[in-house]
C-alpha cells in the first residue's frame, strides 16, 4: 500500500505538492531544527562526491527551497537548474538565491520529476535530496533523472534511510514519536510530520535501493551511509 501525506483519494504527487505549499513558510526552519543542522553537513557530503565529476551543468530534482542547489552552485561553480512540483517551496528558494545575488547561477522551475520537459543527455550531473521517497512512481521518475543525465554521468540522491543496530530503537523513538509532535506544532499542518517517518518506513534502502537503480538501467551504483544510516547518498553511473 502506498503511503500518503494526507491519505486522501488523491492522488499522491497531489497531496505531497499540497503537503509542500502548505509548510513551505516553516519548512527551512524545521528542517534544520528537527535535523539539528545535520542536514547540511549531508548535502555538502553530496556536493564533495559530485565536485569529483566536474559537471558544470546540473539539475536538481525536488529543489523545493533550493538548499541542495544553493550548495551545488557555490560548491562546484555549477550552473544550475532547480525543480520542483511545489510553488510555495520554490518562492522561497528564489527569495533566498536573490539575497545571495546568485539568481544568475541558480535557475528555479516549476515542474514533476516523473515528466521531466528537458532534452536526453542534456545534464552532467542530476542531485535529489529528500525528493525520490515522495514520487508516485519510483521506478518512472529514476528513469526519467537517467533519461536526461548525460551518458557516464551520474545522479545523487540523499535519501533517509532506517538506523540500524543499538541506535535504531532510539532514533526510532524520536523519529515516530517526539520529531511529528514538534512539526505539527511549527508548520500547523497535522499530517506532514507524520508522514515524514511513515514515508521513510516504507521505502526502501541500501541494496534494495541500488538493486532498484540497477534495475533502471544505471550501469553502476555506488552508496555511503551517512551518520549511522540515518541518510544514505547513492551515486548512480548512467
Amino acid at each position: 500500500m502506498q503511503v500518503t501525506p494526507y491519505n486522501t483519494d488523491q492522488s499522491k504527487k497531489t497531496q505531497v505538492e499540497d503537503m509542500f505549499d502548505n509548510i513551505a513558510p516553516k519548512y527551512d526552519l524545521l528542517n534544520h531544527v528537527l535535523s539539528m543542522k545535520i542536514d547540511v553537513l549531508w548535502r555538502n557530503n553530496l556536493v564533495k562526491w559530485m565536485r569529483k565529476d566536474h559537471p558544470k551543468l546540473v539539475l536538481d530534482v525536488a529543489t523545493g527551497t533550493g538548499d541542495l542547489a544553493i550548495a551545488v552552485q557555490k560548491g562546484l561553480e555549477a550552473e544550475v537548474v532547480g525543480l520542483d512540483l511545489s510553488q510555495q517551496m520554490l518562492n522561497v528558494g528564489i527569495d533566498k538565491i536573490k539575497k545571495i545575488n546568485l539568481s544568475d547561477k541558480i535557475t528555479m522551475v516549476k515542474g514533476d520529476a516523473e515528466n521531466l520537459t528537458f532534452e536526453d543527455n542534456k545534464f552532467d550531473a542530476v542531485s535529489v535530496a529528500f525528493g525520490v521517497r515522495n514520487f508516485e512512481n519510483l521506478e518512472k521518475g529514476l528513469a526519467e533523472l537517467r533519461r536526461v543525465v548525460k551518458e557516464n554521468g551520474s545522479v545523487f540522491i540523499l535519501e533517509f534511510s532506517k538506523v540500524e543496530g543499538f541506535l535504531g530503537p532510539c532514533y526510532m523513538f524520536y523519529f515516530k514519536n517526539i520529531l511529528p509532535q514538534i512539526g505539527k506544532l511549527v508548520s500547523k499542518d497535522n499530517r506532514a510530520y507524520t508522514y515524514l517517518p511513515d514515508s521513510v518506513n516504507a521505502f526502501p534502502f541500501g541494496e534494495k535501493m541500488k538493486q532498484i537503480l540497477l534495475d533502471t538501467g544505471f550501469k553502476n551504483v555506488e552508496y555511503k551511509k551517512q551518520s549511522f544510516g540515518i541518510a544514505t547518498i547513492y551515486k548512480a553511473t548512467k
